[in-house]
């Protein structure tokens, strides 16, 4: 047996997360471009999510 397939997925705050493959995405939530297993995953957004501000905030703390 395999192990599950998952999706990294972000919000319009740019915040992510993983979903499963198989399941529809809810609402606020867009794929991000990277499938694999939930380890995977995790390891893909510790490389790209390195501020965990949401956009709004790190946009206010900019001004």
């Amino acid at each position: 047996m395999s192990d599950p397939r998952f999706l990294v997925v972000r919000n319009d705050e740019e915040q992510y997360s993983i979903w499963a493959a198989d399941r529809e995405l809810p609402a606020g939530w867009q794929d991000a471009g990277f499938a694999g297993t939930r380890e995977e995953c995790l390891a893909h957004i510790d490389t790209v999510w390195t501020d965990m501000r949401p956009k709004s905030v790190r946009e206010a703390a900019a001004s």
